[in-house]
């Protein structure tokens, strides 16, 4: 049975792409990734079916070409998530990052988007998810006992919690400009990230000097031969160990994306389908009434409202540039997969355990899973998961990315 060997991709894979754009890319997605991790969008299933179809050699450069023309735009399935990132646990069972655990926060709370994302923090998670071009799109986060959707039909943006029966409805973001080039943003850009496609395309960007790329064989995924693209940093401060994307053979779609730490172990950030169609969804699919006796929650006052007290929307409404924008004193060092994020500080770092209040409480624990660092910086901590390590000085600034910690400490001195 003929295998794909392993091919190396060179430099000159990504012809076409300017140079600015391909020096764009070698610095964002590094930080990207990180910034999918922190943000606790991770996603493993382990491949459907057994066994590896028997299909023609490919190269690496071919099957990334093969990605980039995929414009699959009508789908439904089933995806499995499932997140290893290490996130310590505070106090009372919540999550470092996804709040206390079974926790509702208000009827409100429940039905916002940017709420539910973190429960993807860590743990297993079912997903049903379909789409019909630009302007359809549901996503459901399947538990035991609850039902999360999210449904974008045109203008409109339907949140429902089955757990607290309310539902948060919304106009899609630019739905009232006009023109060929302002169409309705549809789902939050966290849970668009919840797909194998997404995810690809991000890793797939940083492709270039600073990675080795190739193709390793071929996988049944959801029932569909799929060839098995491999990307390695080459840089030694790099956490990420490698990343695996199972691409259809047939259309060109990432069907499943696994990365895989350097320290080993279980995948950190893993999703992949369980099963998939490429036919149009029913139009049912995206049609969504509140059901009888369901709390009804105007989303466009809400997000009025935080713009009113914080200055700014909600988080689910934000792009990166947003992001970047609120953030200020947000700057990226470093080159490729050891891209740094880092944020200026404000002149006071993380608590200490020798505070009073509540704030020594918080600064207890944080002594317990923080690692004291030193330089000529002066002094912080270092927080760290399995995939993203994060410096804060004394003095409140932030150095956070897939790199190690001395990497952090290197950048720290440097920046002195």
């Amino acid at each position: 049975m003929p295998r794909n060997e392993p091919t190396q991709v060179t430099d000159g894979w990504d012809e076409g792409r300017s140079p600015r754009r391909r020096k764009a890319a070698r610095y964002a997605v590094p930080v990207a990734v990180a910034a999918v991790t922190a943000a606790t969008i991770g996603l493993v299933p382990a491949f459907a079916g057994s066994g590896s179809p028997d299909l023609p050699k490919i190269s690496a450069q071919d099957l990334i070409a093969k990605v980039a023309k995929s414009d699959v735009q009508q789908l439904s399935g089933t995806v499995r998530v499932t997140t290893d990132l290490g996130l310590p646990s505070l106090p009372g069972g919540a999550s470092a990052f996804g709040g206390q655990a079974g926790g509702k926060g208000g009827d409100d709370a429940s039905a916002a988007p940017q709420n539910k994302l973190m429960e993807l923090a860590s743990g297993a998670h079912t997903l049903r998810v379909a789409a019909d071009g630009p302007e359809k799109q549901r996503v459901s986060i399947v538990d035991k006992a609850a039902e999360y959707s999210l449904v974008h039909n045109g203008n409109e943006l339907w949140a429902y919690d089955s757990g607290s029966n309310t539902a948060m409805h919304s106009t899609a973001p630019d739905a009232g400009r006009q023109g060929k080039h302002h169409r309705a943003e549809g789902l939050p850009e966290g849970l668009k990230g919840a797909t194998p496609q997404e995810l690809a395309k991000q890793a797939l960007k940083a492709a270039g000097d600073t990675t080795s790329v190739t193709v390793d064989g071929t996988a049944k995924v959801a029932g569909r031969d799929a060839y098995q693209l491999l990307i390695k940093p080459k840089q030694a401060a790099s956490t990420v160990g490698s990343i695996r994307v199972a691409v259809d053979a047939d259309n060109g779609v990432p069907l499943k994306f696994t990365l895989t730490p350097k320290s080993g172990g279980a995948a950190a950030i893993d999703v992949g389908y369980t099963n998939v169609d490429f036919a149009k969804p029913a139009a049912s699919t995206f049609s969504f009434t509140p059901p009888k006796g369901a709390k009804v929650v105007d989303g466009d006052q809400a997000r009025a409202k935080a713009q009113r007290e914080h200055g700014k929307n909600l988080p689910s409404h934000q792009d990166a540039k947003d992001v970047k924008k609120d953030m200020g004193g947000l700057n990226v060092i470093g080159k490729g997969w050891t891209s740094i994020a880092t944020i200026k500080g404000g002149g006071s770092g993380l608590p200490s355990g020798k505070d009073k209040g509540a704030g020594g409480d918080a600064g207890a624990f944080l002594d317990s899973i923080g690692e004291k660092a030193h330089g000529s910086f002066g002094s912080g901590r270092i927080l760290s998961t399995r995939l993203v390590n994060a410096l804060v000085t004394d003095n409140g600034t932030v150095y956070v990315g897939a790199v190690d910690k001395q990497a952090l400490i290197d950048a720290a001195n440097a920046a002195k």
